[in-house]
C-alpha cells in the first residue's frame, strides 16, 4: 500500500493540473519552456504539507525518487529552491482558489455550513525590513467558510482592510451558493439584507441577531440551538489550521500571505480526503 506521502503526492498533481486551467502540459521543457506550472503548485502543496523551508524542501526530495517521479521528473531535473519561490509569485491567485474548489470536490458535502472570522499573525520581519518595504501591516483577516458535516474548507476570504463581516459575508457565499443548504453564523454577520438575500437564493439563514431591542431577544429564542451550535466547527478548523501549519504566516507581501492562506486551505483538504 502506498504511504499516506505518496497518496497526497498523487491527488496534489492531479489538482494541481486541473488548477492551471488546460491540458497538462509535459512537466519540463528545455530552453524558455521550463517547469509546468503545475509542477511548481504540486511542490507548493508538498511544501506546505511537510511545512519545509523551500531549499530544504528540494533537499529533501532528491532523496526521495519515487515521490518526484510522480511529478514526471527524475531526481536530476528538480528545480532549484530560487524557481521554485519565485514562480509562486507569478502564478495569478485564481490558480490558487481553484485548486481550492477542485479539494472541495473530494467530498461529499451536507446541509450545514457554518461561517467566521479571525486574525491571523503574520511573522514579525526585522525593523530595517519593514522600513525599507514600508510595511505596516501586523495580521491577516481570514474568513472561513466550511461544511459543517466534512469539515472541508469551502472558500477563503482574506482582507488587509479589516472590513466589517457583513461586508465579506455575501461575497463569500455568493461564490460558493451551489453548495449551501443552511448557513450558521454569530452576531458579527448580524444584517437583514443578508438574511433577504439568501432566502431569495433558497437558503437558511441562522444568524443571531444582536439584542438592541426585545424583538432581537424573541428571534434568537427561535433559533434552533442544535442547528446554530455547529457554528463551533468553523471555530475548531481555525484551531485545526493553526495547530498544522503554525499561528503565523510567512509571505512578506499582503498578495503572498493570501495566497498562503489559500494554499494551506486546499492542503488540508487534501490531508483530510485521504482519511475521509
Amino acid at each position: 500500500m502506498h504511504s499516506k506521502l505518496a497518496r497526497f503526492t498523487e491527488r496534489c498533481v492531479q489538482l494541481s493540473q486541473k488548477a492551471v486551467g488546460c491540458d497538462p502540459q509535459p512537466p519540463l521543457r528545455k530552453g524558455k519552456g521550463g517547469y509546468a506550472d503545475w509542477v511548481i503548485v504540486a511542490i507548493h502543496g508538498l511544501r506546505e504539507y511537510l511545512d519545509l523551508p523551500y531549499r530544504r524542501l528540494l533537499d529533501i526530495l532528491r532523496e526521495m525518487p519515487d515521490i518526484v517521479e510522480k511529478l514526471g521528473l527524475s531526481v536530476e531535473e528538480l528545480p532549484d529552491f530560487t524557481t521554485v519561490c519565485a514562480r509562486k509569485q507569478a502564478l495569478k491567485m485564481r490558480v490558487w482558489r481553484v485548486l481550492l474548489r477542485l479539494s472541495v470536490d473530494l467530498f461529499d458535502t451536507g446541509e450545514i455550513q457554518a461561517i467566521d472570522s479571525t486574525s491571523i499573525a503574520h511573522r514579525s520581519s526585522s525593523h530595517n525590513y519593514a522600513k525599507r518595504v514600508k510595511g505596516t501591516f501586523e495580521s491577516v483577516k481570514t474568513t472561513l467558510l466550511v461544511d459543517c458535516s466534512t469539515r472541508a474548507i469551502l472558500d477563503v476570504h482574506c482582507s488587509m482592510n479589516l472590513p466589517h463581516d457583513t461586508q465579506i459575508a455575501w461575497q463569500v457565499l455568493t461564490r460558493n451558493l451551489d453548495r449551501l443548504g443552511t448557513v450558521v453564523a454569530d452576531k458579527g454577520f448580524d444584517w437583514d439584507k443578508l438574511r433577504h438575500m439568501l432566502r431569495d437564493e433558497g437558503v437558511r439563514p441562522v444568524i443571531k441577531h444582536r439584542e438592541f431591542y426585545s424583538l432581537d431577544a424573541a428571534h434568537n429564542v427561535r433559533i434552533d440551538d442544535k442547528t446554530y451550535h455547529q457554528r463551533s466547527v468553523v471555530e475548531s478548523i481555525f484551531f485545526a489550521l493553526r495547530k498544522r501549519f503554525g499561528s503565523t504566516v510567512k509571505a512578506r507581501t499582503w498578495f503572498g500571505q493570501f495566497r498562503e492562506i489559500v494554499l494551506k486551505a486546499a492542503v488540508r483538504n487534501i490531508e483530510q480526503s485521504l482519511t475521509a
